[in-house]
């Protein structure tokens, strides 16, 4: 992949000019990974649209199997009434990308007949709603793998499909607390540190969601057919969890916040407030890059006493007042001359900014129905058949005639269905 160097601007803002990437020597745009995978997602929050956001950048046909405005609120809301609006927050909603929308009202007959049309040429579905939902709405496993055995059908909650927390209510806090990770973060004496759903929602759900379902694809082309995945967004930050836990199971000891390792009880692993009330992160963990650290420190009277626990207090009070004497970015100039394990906390307005990456297309510019928006990139780099952001979100039941259309329904039957309210 490849970013222009050239610069849009739009509202004042300077972006990244428009994606480009590599092509085969045919000229041709590169095949992608997922080429030919039909995904319908049912899902709604946040765990699920970002698996298929994943899928849909590696090539596969997502679509959204939405609801209809206002025929239940449960089953996500519709388009903002006023359709500016709504084009815009679709512009911005990186997690929709790539993807079409169809809105179904799935507790219409006619509706759900419309699914079973659409899963019969389908590789994936998606769902994330609480256990039972999708047995009352008559779009279950056992249901859809009749209709078509080779479907790959991932259910993704915060509990799981099974156990005593399976039909408990919850939200990425929840989840990280019985997957372990909220007990092992902060500092000694203070509350849980609350990190942003980056670990249940997004690392254990949408990620894990997305990695099963293509293993489960993968194992289809051995078995010729397809099976339920059952992804618990607990049992992925648990599964996150292996190493700590393995520390544990190992020694009996567990981990406490800030007196681990790597959770800042050692003063060369941890975060330092500098000049500009920006912080700063070092890992200085083997030996050479801890030596390293001292001498960009100047701070010699500390070399051999990495480990020597009664003289941190002594290194974490000088590492402190030193680092106060300059600013991130300057501590990241000296840092950079060393061979140190060392970086700036980046803030939001920084990220985008920061030429690291820029430079690997982790900021890319796409065109939307209301121009150009900034969006976080593709994270994996794929030589032979890379990902992209083909478009920007769709709003809700934008193309729902288009995918009707595509399995043979003509007009006069999708009016009719929309008169019926079973399609938006």
């Amino acid at each position: 992949m490849a970013l222009a160097g050239s610069m849009l601007s739009l509202t004042g803002l300077d972006f990244p000019a428009v994606q480009t990437f590599a092509s085969s020597p045919g000229g041709l745009p590169m095949a992608m990974a997922l080429d030919g995978i039909k995904v319908l997602d049912l899902s709604r929050l946040a765990p699920g649209p970002y698996c298929s956001m994943l899928l849909a950048d590696f090539g596969a046909d997502v679509t959204l199997v939405e609801a209809v405005p206002g025929v239940s609120a449960k089953l996500g809301s519709g388009p903002s009434s006023d359709p500016e609006a709504a084009r815009r927050a679709a512009a911005y909603n990186a997690l929709g990308r790539g993807k079409r929308s169809i809105a179904l009202n799935l507790k219409n007959q006619g509706a759900r007949e419309a699914f079973y049309d659409l899963v019969k040429n389908a590789d994936v579905v998606l769902e994330g709603f609480r256990p039972g939902v999708v047995k009352r709405l008559g779009v279950d496993y056992e249901t859809v793998s009749d209709i078509n055995p080779r479907i790959v059908y991932c259910s993704l909650s915060g509990f799981g499909q099974t156990g005593p927390y399976s039909n408990l209510v919850g939200h990425d806090i929840n989840y990280i607390s019985i997957g372990g990770a909220l007990g092992v973060i902060g500092r000694p004496g203070t509350a849980p540190a609350i990190p942003v759903n980056l670990l249940a929602d997004f690392a254990g759900g949408g990620l894990m969601a997305a990695f099963a379902i293509c293993a489960a694809l993968l194992a289809r082309e051995h078995t010729g057919r397809g099976q339920a995945v059952d992804m618990a967004m607990s049992d992925g930050v648990l599964s996150l969890m292996t190493s700590a836990m393995t520390g544990f199971f190992s020694t009996g000891q567990p981990l406490r916040p800030g007196e681990g390792f790597l959770t800042g009880a050692r003063p060369w692993y941890d975060t330092y407030l500098c000049s500009d009330d920006r912080w700063f992160s070092i890992g200085s963990i083997e030996p050479h890059f801890y030596s390293a650290l001292c001498e960009a420190l100047e701070a010699p009277e500390f070399l051999g006493k990495q480990h020597d626990e009664a003289a941190w207090p002594e290194m974490r009070e000088r590492f402190e007042a030193i680092f106060a004497t300059k600013t991130a970015d300057e501590w990241m100039a000296v840092m950079s001359t060393y061979d140190i394990c060392a970086a700036p906390v980046l803030e939001q307005e920084n990220i985008a900014t920061d030429p690291h990456n820029i430079a690997r297309d982790m900021i890319v510019t796409v065109d939307t129905q209301v121009g150009p928006v900034q969006q976080v990139g593709v994270g994996p780099k794929l030589s032979e058949t890379p990902g992209r952001v083909l478009n920007g979100a769709p709003v809700n039941g934008e193309h729902t005639d288009e995918v009707l259309a595509s399995i043979g329904y003509d007009s006069r039957r999708i009016e009719a269905l929309r008169a019926e309210g079973a399609i938006g």
